[in-house]
């Protein structure tokens, strides 16, 4: 059976730093509540346990994991929360000792004793965290959630779970794999963003299609604006310093603008030399990835850590390649890459808990690739080997954050994974695609081969590589 997944699953609206640890636990507690709902049971739940296994244990204070545990049990919407309450929040529960969940009631909560880190792993992902309700009968409901990376979390009920998994697909063009998609792409004598769209309007109208992507590149280009507007130091204890402040101010010059659209227009009168393209695609990235760190709005693209890439490269096409674009070159871009994003998540895997680094900034910058190829007028096959060139330059990247914080060294590679995706592009565009060696299918299925062979130490465990080479106290 073929698995549907949407753009918008590939593209979720969300609160930082981290997707598989952030919102992926934030969504597991909402659907927490929900199974309380549904057995009738919220109103009787005395207290609430929450076990942390394997990963989101052993990085889940740098990434939040705890906080949003507490905003998602708080009945908190990450897509819609405004980012300047979530202290407040987290303050008074820490304070009064008490949460009110699901926003219907208050029960006692102390966080120092609720949230349980457990260092083992639970057998069917690296992300697993259980939740257990003491209700007033003395009784206890326990229920379990894993989450595989870029927002999305699964339950695993039993043995055969992994098909319950999957959707019963009624999209009229289903795709498994890139030589699905390209079999459709010619025998349709469509582009990929339009076999994209035909299957993205068996779910939704024309209209909504059109708003929601919108939405999604206007976070987008809030969060880049955020982000080059913004100094300071980053929370966590590295002290590590915003450098997209400094930058933006240094290429930016004395440009007038009061709005992120103003913004643009103004960057598209900038220089444009080499050094000022390459400052200025590294400067968005930058911005996203340290309003990523400090808890702020971003676009899992496909994850959070990896949020920066597909923003700065799109981005670049706006205010360098092409001053013409607008809303159709846009959506065009995002539904190319979210489609890239969907075949890498079912042949592999978008988690760095599963499969270090080459997982996220890989894929995103694959995304990257592809999308920007076609909107500069490549062919579909060109669209695809830009995908695997971007990715098979980034085989085998580990997943080794400083203090479990995604900063150090996650930032700055959102802007390596920018401008490898740029160079990938132009390396398809000037190939003939028929002369291809490594179909996206086959560096796919050797990512995630690499993925399995990979040391567990290098997957977003802090339990090897810069992770334990820099300590918190050096910073």
């Amino acid at each position: 059976m073929e698995e549907c997944i949407s753009v918008f699953d590939m593209l979720k609206i969300g609160v930082g730093p981290s997707s598989s640890h952030t919102l992926g636990p934030w969504r597991a507690a909402e659907r927490f509540l929900a199974e309380l709902r549904t057995e009738g049971i919220l109103d009787e739940t005395e207290r609430v346990k929450v076990d942390l296994y394997g990963s989101l244990s052993l990085t889940g204070k740098g990434h939040a994991t705890d906080l949003a545990v507490m905003l998602g049990l708080s009945g908190q919407d990450p897509e819609y929360i405004p980012v300047e309450n979530i202290s407040g929040i987290i303050k008074s529960i820490e304070d009064h000792h008490e949460i009110h969940l699901g926003s219907e009631h208050n029960i006692p909560f102390w966080f120092l004793q609720d949230i349980v880190f457990n260092k083992n792993f639970l057998p069917f992902h690296a992300n697993g965290l259980m939740f257990t309700a003491f209700l007033n009968d003395g009784s206890e409901y326990i229920s379990t959630f894993y989450s595989i990376g870029g927002g999305f979390v699964v339950k695993e009920d039993r043995p055969n779970a992994k098909k319950k998994m999957e959707i019963k697909c009624a999209f009229p063009f289903p795709i498994q794999n890139a030589e699905e998609l390209l079999i459709y792409t010619q025998q349709q004598n469509r582009s990929i963003s339009e076999i994209v769209y035909e299957n993205e309007k068996s779910m939704r109208s024309e209209e909504d299609i059109h708003k929601e992507l919108l939405r999604i590149w206007h976070t987008m280009l809030e969060c880049m604006y955020i982000g080059c507007h913004s100094e300071g130091i980053l929370p966590g204890g590295l002290n590590v310093r915003r450098r997209a402040f400094d930058m933006h101010q240094n290429l930016i010059g004395l440009a007038n603008y009061s709005n992120p659209q103003e913004w643009l227009e103004s960057i598209r009168k900038t220089e444009v030399k080499f050094r000022q393209i390459l400052k200025w695609v590294s400067c968005f990235a930058l911005a996203v990835n340290e309003v990523n760190a400090a808890l702020g709005r971003v676009v899992t693209a496909p994850t959070n850590g990896s949020a920066g890439v597909i923003p700065a490269v799109l981005m670049y096409y706006l205010v360098i390649e092409n001053h013409d674009a607008g809303e159709k070159e846009i959506k065009q871009f995002l539904m190319v890459a979210g489609e890239i994003g969907s075949i890498f998540k079912k042949g592999a895997t978008i988690s760095a808990a599963m499969g270090g680094c080459q997982a996220e900034i890989g894929v995103s910058s694959a995304m990257a690739a592809a999308a920007l190829t076609e909107v500069m007028g490549g062919t579909p096959e060109q669209v695809l080997m830009a995908a695997e060139i971007a990715m098979e330059h980034h085989l085998g990247l580990t997943c080794d954050p400083i203090g479990g914080l995604v900063q150090i060294p996650c930032i700055e590679r959102n802007t390596m994974g920018a401008i490898k995706a740029i160079n990938a592009a132009e390396l398809a565009m000037e190939t003939d695609a028929k002369n291809a060696k490594v179909p996206l299918d086959k560096v796919i299925n050797t990512m995630w081969q690499t993925a399995k062979d990979m040391n567990s130490k290098y997957k977003e465990t802090s339990e090897g590589g810069l992770a334990i080479a820099v300590n918190m106290a050096d910073c």
